[in-house]
């Protein structure tokens, strides 16, 4: 019996990982696993406790004692942290802040590879920075999207935009700049292309022209697959 299908979708700020791992997810049938949310999450519950940010240990220590859950189909997917939904709080932009922080703390990145190698099991399409090259690096499929900075700091923004009327575009291309910066050097799972990753580009390209791209690449790569996934 073949296993579940697994996609990796790896790549910066803004490029569009989310959008496009939901389509995937629902083209397939798949689950959908957003790791940036998970983070989110984590970020969240360092927020709410009495555990400074910079106190790697006490956060990785809460990384693991948390629960944290993704419900529902992937255009309506809910997070649930201890049972409570929080799916609207961790999109605030302190919270987006913060995540980027913790996310760089080995033991963070340690407790939610493993939640998410438990969630992928039964198949998955999953998005992050490190997914190809450490969560799944034996995934069917790996992707690796990327656009010029100005063109993800503008899709970022709107999605800012969108929680908070007041956020600025040179504050968002800053805080992305530096988020780049944090991904790209931290010493735990940077932000890398896995070798085997297909690289799409999608400055200039529509949403539906980048999953029409995504599509074709796993009908190619993965067609006999896809009939046990429906």
């Amino acid at each position: 019996m073949t296993r579940p299908l697994i996609i990796a979708i790896d790549g910066p700020s803004g490029a569009g990982k989310s959008t496009l791992g939901r389509m995937v997810a629902r083209a397939l049938n798949l689950l959908y696993i957003d790791t940036g949310s998970m983070y989110r999450a984590v970020a969240l519950a360092v927020m709410e406790s009495s555990i400074s940010a910079s106190d790697d240990v006490a956060v990785g220590s809460l990384a693991n004692r948390i629960d944290i859950d993704l419900k529902g189909d992937p255009d309506s997917l809910s997070v649930t942290l201890d049972g409570r939904d929080v799916t609207e709080q961790i999109r605030s932009e302190e919270v987006t802040d913060l995540s980027s922080i913790i996310s760089t703390i080995p033991a963070v990145r340690r407790a939610m590879v493993a939640r998410q190698r438990e969630m992928g099991k039964r198949g998955a399409v999953l998005n992050g920075r490190d997914i190809g090259t450490v969560v799944f690096p034996d995934a069917d499929i790996k992707f690796f999207l990327t656009a010029l900075p100005q063109a993800r700091a503008e899709r970022r923004f709107n999605e800012e935009r969108a929680y908070d009327p007041n956020v600025r575009f040179d504050e968002t291309f800053a805080d992305m700049t530096e988020r780049d910066a944090r991904d790209t050097t931290r010493i735990d799972s940077p932000l890398k292309t896995a070798a085997d990753a297909i690289v799409v580009d999608s400055t200039g390209l529509t949403i539906d022209e980048v999953f029409e791209q995504l599509m074709a690449a796993v009908e190619e790569k993965a067609g006999s697959l896809l009939t046990n996934n429906k």
